[in-house]
């Protein structure tokens, strides 16, 4: 299971366990018991703290294991295999059970060891999920700092049966006490903070209670980062408030045209930028959703309304709000979202091994999701608005050689059909007769670009008809002092290189605003002289 390079950066982790720990595993007579087998057993050769006791027995999930120390009240398993990107996964929770401290804030940590209550967790996860750690990492830790926390992580193709019965159609899926807790990524605040009723409110106080900024930074993306970075080396008070820091980029698999990194995955580069923006005093205030833009009154400060009923101020603001997923907008598409319905097929693909699906968009993002998804399921019907295929020339010659792809083009998705459980068809007209067609399929990936994350601003900053900020050369908006970069502006190209440097762009263009604003004005026999 583990090469000899794996192995040797794995026992140099277990190196920093301060306790012991017990594997204990539920075994049957399936090929993933015996591989589940084997790489526990390489585990155990790693390190003397480490132990393994095998039960035929027991868990109602086989293959599975559990992760313990003795003498601590720790509910923590694994089913199905951890690897893929679940085994940094492992790793930690290997670490965390064994003794070794987390990096998580100390007040997170406080807030998880008061929770009262008992949960239940169920995290169904895929080996080729990016968003799915996070989701599994976070329950896990708080599994082994409150023992009213539980948690199994499942690989849902390990248990079909399961997947099939609770109609899980997207990962990660979480279950709080037999009932659906959510789905997509989450971190460990944002899960917390949904369980911990004050928490809102304590953060909106704290919130409320912070001095106004000289440069504030709506959004945490790679643009956001970028001006952080080059406004917080400027000397100036920075704030950055975030929904989720990292923004779209914590939902791309491969980054290959990043210059001077041949190839990373979103998540680790979302990491890195978080990373690099805490080396300097800049206040990060996650989970935050701007509702509000309110320009410069007589202080001279910009105020930003939050959702949770505090506001931030700033003598300069960047927007740096970036982009979604577009949406089909037809009916059915919300009902039958994370049942069939799903935006990441690298993520949601093996759960639709075997079965029929259609991929909606004919560019790059679209065809490369048909080609990926045609190695798994039955078969893939690619459908396009257009009356061509819109991506490189290279990914449609390697789609159209598939034998289980069907393309059709010219068609306007009109409806996502469903049994009030999961995605059973749907139906599009054929815009060169007008002919309406229904294809029977199980899972529909929708694929069709990006939409602005600016529906908040309408009513202040001015927007082109596609709802993107409209910015000059400097990154200027129309309001003074408010600037903006990234995906959500009218700059062309939306790529993470490009949103880097805008926001940096904006963060310099900030920083000479407050300089000329801010300069002494002249007296009487200056002017004279």
């Amino acid at each position: 299971m583990l090469d000899d390079t794996l192995k040797t950066q794995l026992q140099a982790y277990l190196e920093r366990l301060t306790r012991p720990i017990e594997l204990v595993a539920s075994l049957d007579d399936s090929p993933t018991s015996e591989e589940m087998k084997t790489l526990l057993g390489q585990i155990v050769m790693l390190s003397d703290k480490i132990t393994l006791v095998e039960r035929r027995q027991g868990d109602s999930r086989a293959p599975s294991f559990a992760i313990n120390s003795p003498g601590h009240d720790i509910h923590l398993r694994f089913a199905g295999l951890p690897m893929g990107h679940e085994f940094t996964s492992l790793v930690l929770a290997l670490l965390q059970v064994g003794g070794y401290p987390s990096k998580a804030a100390v007040e997170t940590i406080e807030q998880i060891q008061n929770l009262e209550g008992e949960y239940k967790f169920e995290t169904y996860f895929s080996q080729s999920c990016q968003n799915c750690p996070d989701v599994v990492q976070a329950l896990n830790l708080m599994a082994v700092l409150n023992p009213k926390i539980q948690h199994v992580a499942i690989d849902g193709a390990v248990f079909p049966a399961e997947v099939e019965e609770r109609q899980v159609m997207s990962v990660p899926t979480v279950y709080l006490n037999g009932e659906t807790f959510g789905q997509g990524r989450m971190n460990l605040e944002e899960i917390v903070s949904r369980l911990d009723a004050g928490a809102a409110k304590r953060d909106a106080k704290k919130i409320a209670a912070k001095d106004p900024f000289e440069v504030l930074i709506v959004g945490g993306g790679p643009a956001g980062a970028a001006a952080a970075v080059y406004a917080a080396r400027k000397g100036i008070r920075t704030g950055v408030a975030a929904e989720r820091f990292g923004g779209q980029v914590l939902d791309t698999m491969a980054i290959e045209n990043f210059i001077s990194v041949q190839e990373t995955e979103g998540p680790k580069m979302a990491a890195a930028l978080e990373a690099h923006v805490r080396q300097y005093e800049v206040d990060i205030m996650n989970l935050q959703r701007a509702e509000k833009l309110i320009p410069a009154g007589a202080d001279g400060l910009i105020e930003v309304q939050l959702a949770n009923g505090a506001s931030l101020k700033g003598r300069t603001v960047i927007l740096s709000t970036g982009a979604r997923w577009r949406q089909m907008n037809v009916p059915g598409e919300n009902e039958y979202k994370n049942k069939g319905v799903a935006y990441c097929p690298h993520c949601d693909g093996p759960l639709f091994k075997g079965k029929r699906v259609a991929v909606i968009g004919g560019g790059n993002s679209g065809v490369e999701a048909a080609i990926d998804l045609a190695g798994i399921v039955k078969h893939v019907t690619l459908v396009e608005f257009d009356h061509k295929l819109r991506a490189d020339e290279v990914l449609q010659r390697k789609l159209r050689s598939l034998p289980n792809v069907t393309i059709v083009l010219s068609a306007l998705s009109t409806e996502v059909h469903g049994d009030g459980n999961k995605v059973t068809g749907l139906s599009y007209t054929d815009r060169t007769n007008d002919e309406q067609h229904r294809l029977e399929l199980e899972g529909i990936f929708v694929q069709i670009g990006l939409l602005p994350n600016t529906e908040w601003l309408k009513d202040t900053v001015a927007l082109s008809p596609r709802g993107e900020i409209i910015v000059d050369e400097r990154g200027a908006t129309n309001i003074p002092g408010v600037f903006a970069a990234g995906d959500a502006t009218t700059v062309p190209y939306k790529q993470i290189v490009i949103a880097m440097g805008e926001g940096s762009k904006a963060a310099l263009s900030a920083f000479d605003h407050l300089i000329r604003h801010s300069a002494p004005a002249q007296t009487e026999t200056a002017k004279a002289a």
